[in-house]
């Protein structure tokens, strides 16, 4: 395995715990936080474009717990105790991209989704777009697979075959679409 593919996460680190309105409440492990329905704590999801307009998208991992091998954003994840978003944020694009970005945050929301008895997602997600900056060299001990996709393209795809994308990608498309369309048209066409 090369420094590129190095392992990035555990289920020992340690995430935020937060409330509804994002105020910090504790933490728990990586694992706590998913078994079972979950404990609400702290998310990113980065929205990433290329000079084209299209939309970077990675094949989760086969090995992930949550919702392997499914289509997703181009980066998500969480900030460890004691990070902010912006440390937390750019220490994940290089983790799972080995790229930086220069981020605009968009909105946050809370969200559940399970995954079966493998356990479930329960976050406040910040959610971000940005440019992609440089080669993207996925971390193959992360991501399967990566893509780019125009949002005509990735519209028809969720209307097709919704069910072969992450359940929080699917949301924040949306939101993005129809919420915060006029901020969308300044990275994708």
């Amino acid at each position: 395995m090369t420094n590129l593919n190095r392992v990035v996460s555990s289920e020992l680190e340690e995430l935020i715990l937060v409330d509804e309105q994002d105020n910090e409440v504790g933490f728990g492990s990586k694992a706590s936080c998913h078994d079972g329905t979950g404990m609400l704590h702290r998310a990113f999801s980065l929205f990433l474009f290329n000079t084209s307009g299209e939309l970077l998208l990675q094949q989760r991992g086969a090995d992930k717990r949550l919702w392997p091998g499914y289509w997703s954003n181009s980066c998500c994840s969480h900030p460890r105790r004691g990070e902010d978003l912006q440390v937390a944020t750019l220490r994940r694009l290089g983790d799972e991209l080995n790229i930086s970005a220069t981020l605009e945050y968009v909105y946050h929301f809370c969200y559940q989704a399970e995954f079966g008895v493998a356990g479930s997602e329960n976050e406040l997600c910040h959610v971000f777009l940005g440019s992609v900056e440089g080669e993207v060299r996925p971390n193959e001990s992360e991501i399967d697979d990566v893509r780019f996709v125009s949002a005509v393209d990735l519209d028809r795809e969720l209307a097709e075959q919704p069910g072969l994308f992450t359940p929080w990608f699917r949301q924040e498309w949306n939101a993005l679409r129809q919420d915060y369309s006029e901020r969308l048209r300044c990275y994708a066409m």
